[in-house]
C-alpha cells in the first residue's frame, strides 16, 4: 500500500519542541537493547553514562571542557543549517582554524614573545576555519557542486594535512619520535579560570558566542536574511537578499567558530599539536546544532548533553570495558532520531487510494 508524506502548514509549537525529548527517549530505549544485548545492566550503564560524571567536582570541569568546542561548532553550523546549507565539515575546518592557530605559537617558541601571541593565534584560528569553509561554498556557487561531499571530503585533507605536519616539519626534535610538536609556551595557553583545574578561558569565548548569536540570529537583519534564504530562497531573491551572499557568509562565520574551537582546544586541555586533536567534535556538534533546534542556547544544553555522553563512555570503558563505539552508537542513534521526530512533526503520512482502470 503506497504512502507518501504531506507538508503540515500549522505546526504546533509544543509538538517542535517536545520532538527532541521524544529523539532522546528513543534514543535511551535503543540503547537498553543495545546493553542487554551486550550482556550487561541497563540501569547501571546509563548511571555510570549519565549518573556519576554529574557527582565529581573533575568530571563537571571535564563536562565543561569538552562542551565548549561542541558549542562553539555547533553555533556555526546552526547558522548554515537555518540557511539550508548544509556544512558537513566542521570538523576539517576545526582542525584547519587548529593548524593555522598553531603555526603562530611553534614560530615564537622560545622568543619570549608577549601577551598578544594567544589572541594573535585565535584571530589565525578563525581565518583558518573560515577559508576552509569557504571553499565548498565556492564550488556550490560557482560550480554548483554538493556542499554536503565537498565539505566532508576536505576533513580528511585537513586531517592527513595535519597528520603530516606533526610527522614531518612541525615534529618535536626531542619527542622521542612521537608524532607530536613542541609544547606551547605559556604564552600560547589558554588561562585557567580558577588558577588550577581544567577550565580555561576558551570556554567565556564560546559563552560569548552564544550571546552574539543569538542576537545575531534573533535582532538583526543579518539573522533574517539567513532564515528567509533557507525558508522562502525565492520570497529572499524578491527581498534583495544575494543567495551567494548569504551562502559565502554562513559558510565563513561556520568555519570561523570551528576553527576557534581547534585553536581552544590545542592552546587549552592539550597544549600542542597531535595527529589527533578531535574525539569527532565536528560531526558531534551536528548532532548538537540539530538537538537544540537551531538556537544557540538550545544548543548550550545540547553540547551539555553531548559531552555528557563523551564522559560516561570514557567511564564505561574502564569500568564496564564497553568499547568507545558505544558513545558513537549513542550519537549516531539520537541524530536518526531527531530527524525522524522532525520529519514526523512536519509531515502527515497519507496512505494514497488506488486507482483502478478499465
Amino acid at each position: 500500500m503506497p504512502l507518501r508524506l504531506e507538508r503540515q502548514e500549522n505546526i504546533s509549537p509544543l509538538r517542535h519542541a517536545m520532538a527532541p525529548v521524544v529523539a532522546a527517549l528513543v534514543t535511551l530505549v535503543v540503547g537498553a537493547v543495545m546493553f542487554v544485548v551486550l550482556g550487561h545492566d541497563p540501569l547501571r550503564a546509563f548511571t555510570i553514562y549519565f549518573i556519576e560524571p554529574l557527582g565529581d567536582a573533575y568530571m563537571l570541569q571535564e563536562l565543561v571542557v569538552k562542551a565548549s568546542p561542541l558549542l562553539l561548532i555547533g553555533i556555526g553550523l546552526a547558522f548554515c543549517y537555518r540557511a539550508n546549507r548544509w556544512n558537513i565539515g566542521a570538523e576539517g575546518q576545526y582542525v584547519a582554524g587548529a593548524v593555522l592557530g598553531s603555526w603562530l605559537a611553534l614560530a615564537t617558541q622560545g622568543t619570549e614573545a608577549g601577551p598578544w601571541v594567544l589572541p594573535a593565534m585565535l584571530v589565525l584560528g578563525a581565518i583558518g576555519g573560515a577559508l576552509w569553509g569557504l571553499i565548498p561554498a565556492f564550488l556550490r556557487v560557482r560550480f554548483g557542486a554538493s556542499e554536503i561531499l565537498t565539505s566532508l571530503m576536505l576533513v580528511y585533507v585537513a586531517q592527513l594535512g595535519l597528520d603530516y605536519l606533526v610527522r614531518g616539519p612541525w615534529r618535536d626534535p626531542q619527542g622521542f619520535n612521537f608524532p607530536q610538536s613542541v609544547t606551547f609556551d605559556d604564552v600560547a595557553l589558554m588561562p585557567l579560570l580558577m588558577g588550577e583545574g581544567r577550565l580555561h578561558g576558551g570556554i567565556i569565548i564560546a559563552l560569548l558566542a552564544v550571546v552574539a548569536a543569538t542576537f545575531v540570529l534573533g535582532r538583526t537583519l543579518i539573522g533574517f536574511s539567513i532564515e528567509l534564504a533557507g525558508s522562502a530562497p525565492r520570497a529572499a531573491a524578491f527581498a534583495g537578499f544575494d543567495e551567494k551572499r548569504v551562502t559565502y557568509g554562513v559558510f565563513a562565520v561556520s568555519g570561523a567558530l570551528a576553527g576557534v574551537a581547534g585553536i581552544i582546544e590545542v592552546a587549552g586541555p592539550i597544549g600542542q599539536l597531535q595527529p589527533t586533536i578531535s574525539p569527532g567534535y565536528g560531526f558531534t556538534a551536528i548532532i548538537a546544532a540539530m538537538l537544540g533546534r537551531l538556537h544557540p542556547v538550545g544548543i548550550l544544553v545540547a553540547s551539555l548533553v553531548l559531552a555528557l555522553t563523551y564522559i560516561g563512555g570514557e567511564a564505561a570503558q574502564i569500568t564496564m570495558r564497553l568499547p568507545f563505539d558505544v558513545t558513537r552508537v549513542f550519537q549516531g542513534t539520537l541524530l536518526i532520531a531527531i530527524l525522524a521526530a522532525d520529519i514526523l512533526v512536519r509531515y502527515r503520512i497519507r496512505r494514497v487510494e488506488g486507482t483502478t482502470h478499465a
